[in-house]
């Protein structure tokens, strides 16, 4: 869709008729009246509107407590498309999805590094053409790209003004994939667009206010605030994972000493890991010896190995992910007393070991809440998996065009 007529389609489409239809179809034009207390024939008007541009359609008819049964409205999923991108650090994954989240296609490209600003550019745009082609997309019904970037980003002009796992900057995202395609693109800090994916996808209960952590190569967190994404006054609200936890501890790769990301990424985790069994303190060890119960040969030391020792009972492994689970609870009691959602969820491959870290979380929060109420606060790991931002990236079209408040 072009976009102009993306714009334009909007200025129409946000309203709360639309939006009504969407988290309660299906439902008659009567109801709809009711429940937003706009009268029948405004309702009739907008829903012939939104017909005629076949983002909704009529289905079965309802229930009638006398005469005629009325016609029921429901969001007609396939009219639309949107394709989504996370962008880095370690591959770029692409998906088309239907308004409804319904994914027709998707495809992983592996990133190879060092790379330049135009490859990097060149890697985004291939992934896009291949996808339309497999997807044999109709750019009219195409509402847009979105892509959720890792590090800074400047989302008014769709700029990654860091990217420190690519070591680059200001990499203008927006303005050369529009240019490459004549679509609307928004661009999004991958944590942010988690967390508007959680919102929209997840069994978040239409929240007011949320918060989403995502734990893996860093740290970063997207905030929901009066049911709108929260960037904060300079763009980097959500940069949970550069939060002092130690004054006097390891230097983050921002420069700080002792920040959360320095204990809570799946090398954070693999390093302190690798420190008690005496391979090395760098972070990147890459191997160590079985503890001779197993017999084993050595194994690459991974985040996941780390889990699978602690599951056959290594207490190395285990006191890990459990300093792990009080460190990040320690963490999200400080972001409890400053944001004070209403729930937490948290992603990311650190939370594939979530049978160590969610009861040491949790007990954390239970011991440091200043209020009882804060103290309940529901935190859960996502139930959308690897795919959370990727249909966060999916979101930041879905937001736009149902105008969600």
């Amino acid at each position: 869709m072009r976009r102009g007529t993306f714009q334009w389609m909007k200025s129409v489409n946000k309203t709360i008729v639309l939006n009504k239809i969407r988290m309660s179809a299906p439902i008659s034009r009567a109801q709809i009246a009711k429940e937003t207390e706009l009268t029948p024939p405004t309702v009739s008007s907008i829903a012939k509107d939104l017909i005629e541009q076949g983002l909704i359609i009529e289905s079965e008819s309802g229930h009638s407590s006398g005469g005629r049964k009325p016609t029921m409205l429901r969001i007609h999923e396939q009219a639309f498309y949107v394709i989504g991108l996370d962008a880095g650090p370690d591959t770029v994954d692409c998906m088309v999805s239907d308004l409804g989240g319904n994914v027709l296609e998707r495809s992983s490209t592996h990133i190879h590094l060092p790379i330049t600003e135009d490859t990097f550019l060149d890697t985004l745009k291939n992934c896009v053409a291949n996808i339309i082609k497999a997807a044999a997309l109709d750019p009219e019904h195409t509402l847009g790209i979105g892509i959720a970037m890792h590090g800074v980003v400047d989302v008014e002009t769709g700029t990654a003004l860091y990217a420190p796992n690519l070591d680059l900057a200001n990499i203008p995202i927006k303005s050369s994939m529009e240019e490459a395609f004549e679509l609307e693109v928004i661009v999004e800090n991958d944590a942010r667009a988690m967390a508007l994916g959680e919102a929209w996808f997840g069994s978040n209960d239409e929240m007011r206010s949320m918060l989403a952590v995502n734990f893996g190569r860093g740290v970063g967190a997207g905030m929901i605030v009066d049911g709108e994404l929260y960037h904060g006054a300079m763009d980097i609200a959500g940069e949970v994972g550069h939060m002092t936890i130690d004054m006097n501890g390891e230097v983050c790769a921002c420069g700080n000493k002792g920040c959360l990301q320095t204990f809570a990424t799946g090398e954070a985790i693999v390093r302190r890991a690798a420190e008690g069994i005496g391979v090395g303190s760098s972070g990147r060890a890459d191997a160590f010896a079985g503890n001779g119960h197993d017999g084993q040969a050595r194994q690459a030391l991974t985040g996941e190995v780390v889990y699978d020792r602690a599951v056959s009972g290594d207490e190395n492994c285990v006191r890990v992910l459990e300093e792990t689970g009080d460190i990040i609870g320690i963490a999200l009691t400080n972001l409890i007393h400053v944001m004070n959602p209403e729930k937490i969820v948290l992603g990311g491959g650190a939370l594939k070991a979530e049978r160590f870290l969610m009861p040491r979380i949790k007990q954390a929060i239970e011991n440091r809440a200043l209020t009882p109420d804060a103290k309940q606060t529901t935190i859960t790991v996502s139930d959308l998996g690897d795919d959370a931002t990727l249909l966060g990236a999916i979101s930041l079209f879905l937001v736009e065009l149902f105008a969600l408040q």
